[in-house]
């Protein structure tokens, strides 16, 4: 069906809608199976951990697509692809807080404090906790699949030509988390701090950038039967709006209002993130500074004062200056990409709302 949605409101109810309903529908056509195998709790969780979220992944995709074709007369294998990126990205988060070792997600419980929850309340036998672990890495494990296969049964005619990018996509941002994680455990001293910020560019991108706009822009672009001149430029507006996006967290995750966030204030300090604001501080600061910031970051018992006191010591360095000069020219270069490049006026319209809606914003 044709759907009447706003490309000045990309992100309208609508189109929120429109995911969700695809979303739970497959969700839906689960339900035989895992009744079958008798584990209904697992569906549960995996329903409540795809309700809601930002839908960009979603959002860039179909867009992308409208960029290139104008819009479907028929979107449901549109939707079927670009949803099937908003399960992956769910996948990600699943095992994302177990990393992390994070309570919520989006203000609720996250996937492995709930399962801990149903242990308890069933009185299962061993710790509840350890169980919490094992079923979120599962759920993490089938959501993934799950994205493969609602992108597979979509019947999008363009689907055998986008291949490559899905599996680009899906390849990179485990890779970049894998570099991320490995960074986070690496050896610190002053000497290394430059040299960590350069690794945390690298996670920028693959982790980040590519995984959250770069590869959905192109997916929805390459399903359209884009060229490679548009391929290519919605590319280098997806990386660049991906780095702003994720540099906006980096900052949210330090100075961040917790009720605006749904996550807890400060998350990035309490989990000693060494981010690329976190870096940048660490690298530009005097001797004292990076040896302040750097004992406060993950230690034990942090209260709301120390993340104070990092947030102070961050911006006393002019790394928060620094990252917000870096957001602000990043999203303007994405401006200039779409005002440059000849594509449908639906979708310039929608890419530079969804560019604008990624970067400046509060949650």
């Amino acid at each position: 069906m044709r759907r009447s949605l706003d490309p000045t409101a990309p992100l309208n109810d609508d189109f929120l809608s429109a995911i969700s309903e695809t979303i739970a529908g497959f969700l839906d056509a689960q339900a035989p199976l895992i009744a079958e195998v008798g584990v209904p709790e697992l569906l549960n969780v995996a329903r409540i951990a795809t309700e809601g979220g930002k839908r960009l992944r979603p959002a860039y995709c179909y867009w992308s697509y409208v960029a290139a074709a104008g819009l479907p007369e028929d979107d449901s294998s549109l939707l079927a692809v670009a949803s099937s990126l908003d399960l992956l990205h769910v996948s990600a988060l699943v095992h994302d807080d177990l990393i992390d070792d994070a309570d919520t997600r989006r203000g609720l419980p996250a996937a492995h404090r709930r399962f801990e929850q149903f242990h308890g309340a069933r009185s299962g036998r061993g710790d509840g906790a350890e169980f919490g672990t094992s079923a979120a890495i599962l759920l993490g494990d089938l959501l993934l699949m799950w994205s493969l296969e609602l992108a597979d049964a979509s019947g999008a005619p363009g689907l055998e030509r986008t291949r490559g990018l899905l599996n680009a996509m899906r390849s990179e941002v485990t890779a970049g988390q894998f570099l991320d994680v490995s960074a986070q455990y690496d050896v610190a001293d002053e000497a290394s701090f430059a040299d960590e910020l350069e690794v945390a560019r690298r996670v920028l991108e693959f982790k980040s950038a590519r995984y959250s706009i770069r590869r959905p822009a192109q997916i929805g672009a390459s399903l359209a039967g884009a060229d490679e001149t548009l391929l290519a430029t919605l590319g280098e507006f997806g990386s660049v709006v991906g780095r702003a996006f994720q540099l906006r967290d980096d900052v949210l995750g330090v100075y961040g209002d917790p009720a605006v966030t749904g996550k807890p204030f400060g998350g990035d300090i309490h989990e000693g993130k060494r981010t690329v604001l976190v870096l940048t501080a660490l690298a530009n600061g005097s001797s004292a500074q990076a040896r302040e910031l750097d004992s406060i970051l993950g230690a034990p018992g942090i209260t709301d004062a120390d993340v104070r006191r990092a947030g102070e010591i961050i911006e006393s360095t002019g790394a928060l200056s620094s990252v917000e000069s870096t957001i602000a020219d990043n999203w303007h270069h994405a401006q200039r990409l779409l005002a440059d490049t000849p594509m449908a006026e639906e979708g310039r319209t929608a890419l530079s709302a969804l560019a604008d809606r990624s970067v400046n914003r509060a949650r």
